[in-house]
């Protein structure tokens, strides 16, 4: 910061930043809130003006809060969303200074020290801030003051402007919950009397100390401005593209697959470098005529091999028109994930990899949500006993875990005619007359009563595995409640 400039922060504070954002592209007049799950409960996430003003607040059991507000409408949260929003106005933030920064998951903050002038001061650029923040259905609340901890402060428990110099003063009515301490500490202090920022500025410093550290007083001071923090802006996230300009148009194939070669080595030598690896690539070429071709490859796992990935973008460039040539190509990695560096074992085989690649060839075709398997659940109902997942999104699982064996095919309850509570000797299904030649079990199955399945409204059902003298091994059950016989599977 240049010599004879007072530091000045600015501290922007979202406090329905979640909800908002979801209200801003589907607006819903009422009450409405954003859900998250913990400890197998629905809570409150975040929600909207009308759901606050019924008495809802965040971490409020679901079921509490539909009690209070039969009206009540909720999504589930989606933080992931919610950051890059964040990001995106942190981005916006950049027109009225270059020092920005996120603050938590739900603020900003900004040095605006030189920068305010441009606007005719503070009072006219705050309210500026506000004034394109509630045009875009936001809510917000602003702090501006010398240190960083002080703009925290007031933009979440008294909005407005500190004068430059004694922050004490600004700050000494507020509650010690403004020095962004935690609750549990918050609440401790309440109960030595120590309830605002200027209880705690004028007790003895030693004992707070000994009782709860150095961080409260670190806390109070870089409040005060007794000891400095830094605000850095956020770093750019990482661009993944590269792209190659050709002193002679190109139309062969093996021409343009040396162009994409030369391309992937250096983007994914950017991906290795930052532990990534590429989901979804994009390779644009430009012919000569200004016109573009797209080739999109979507990869089942994170690659960054360039090999690999070079065999995979063969069948798309070979359909691709060169025209009169192509002069230039670009290659952007428009999804990327996390890949951590592994140890490599000596006894890989390969495998997982050309399955893989498999999978990548075939999405290109049909599309990878078109290409499933099954994991295993944890569910003892045979009907639940499995989830249906993408292949390119999902992990092989271990098999089923079971003390019984399961059938290989699984198909919906077929009646036949049979009495009595053991397997019958003979038995029609499907149209076969089949012979009981070997049965085992039974194995006593309940219901999940507390998922209300309407398959199993029969109560109980007991399972045998009947192998027949045809040569089919089928899986029957008895339902005693309601006495039946059913086929439900068949073993390989």
């Amino acid at each position: 910061m240049f010599d004879g400039i007072k530091r000045r922060v600015v501290s922007l504070w979202f406090p329905r930043l979640a909800s908002e954002r979801v209200l801003r592209q589907r607006p819903i007049d009422g009450p409405f809130a954003l859900t998250f799950k913990q400890n197998n409960a629905n809570r409150i996430y975040c929600l909207n003006q009308a759901a606050a003003q019924q008495g809802l607040h965040p971490g409020m059991p679901y079921a509490d809060a539909r009690a209070f507000c039969p009206n009540l409408q909720s999504r589930t949260a989606e933080p992931e969303q919610d950051f890059r929003f964040l990001r995106a106005l942190c981005r916006w933030a950049t027109r009225y200074c270059p020092w920005v920064g996120t603050e938590g998951a739900d603020g900003l903050v900004m040095d605006v020290a030189g920068s305010t002038h441009l606007f005719g001061g503070e009072p006219p650029m705050l309210a500026d801030m506000r004034m394109h923040l509630m045009r875009a259905g936001l809510s917000v609340q602003i702090g501006c003051a010398d240190t960083r901890g002080a703009a925290w402060a007031l933009a979440h428990y008294d909005e407005g402007i500190a004068p430059s110099g004694d922050m004490l003063a600004a700050l000494k009515y507020l509650p010690v919950a403004g020095l962004r301490i935690d609750e549990d500490m918050s609440i401790a202090l309440q109960r030595l009397g120590l309830r605002s920022i200027g209880d705690l500025a004028n007790a003895a410093r030693a004992p707070l100390t000994r009782r709860f550290g150095p961080g409260l007083l670190l806390r109070l001071d870089q409040a005060l401005g007794a000891q400095p923090e830094q605000i850095s802006p956020d770093a750019d996230p990482p661009h993944y593209a590269v792209r190659i300009t050709l002193p002679e148009p190109i139309g062969l194939l093996a021409d343009v697959m040396a162009g994409t070669e030369r391309l992937l080595s250096k983007l994914c030598a950017k991906l290795k470098a930052q532990e990534m690896g590429a989901r979804k690539l994009c390779l644009t070429l430009r012919r000569v005529d200004q016109d573009q071709q797209l080739v999109e490859l979507r990869l089942a796992r994170p690659l960054r091999d360039p090999k690999r990935i070079l065999s995979l973008f063969e069948r798309g460039l070979s359909e691709i028109d060169a025209g009169f040539g192509i002069d230039q190509l670009r290659l952007e990695a428009t999804q990327v994930d996390a890949v951590p560096i592994q140890q490599i074992s000596h006894v890989s085989d390969g495998r997982e990899d050309r399955l893989d690649d498999l999978i990548s060839r075939l999405g290109t075709r049909i599309g990878l949500e078109n290409i499933h398997r099954f994991l295993p659940a944890d569910s003892h109902i045979p009907e639940r006993s499995f989830i249906i997942a993408p292949a390119a999104y999902s992990e092989p699982a271990a098999g089923w875990s079971s003390l019984n064996p399961r059938p290989l095919i699984l198909f919906p309850p077929e009646p036949i005619s049979a009495s009595g509570s053991r397997p019958p000797a003979r038995f029609r299904w499907r149209r076969m007359p089949l012979t009981t030649g070997r049965a085992t079990g039974p194995e006593r199955i309940a219901p999940e009563w507390w998922l209300g399945d309407e398959n199993w409204r029969s109560g109980l059902r007991d399972y045998w595995r009947v192998e027949t003298r045809e040569g089919r091994r089928l899986w029957l059950f008895y339902t005693p409640q309601n006495p039946g016989w059913f086929v439900q599977g068949e073993f390989a």
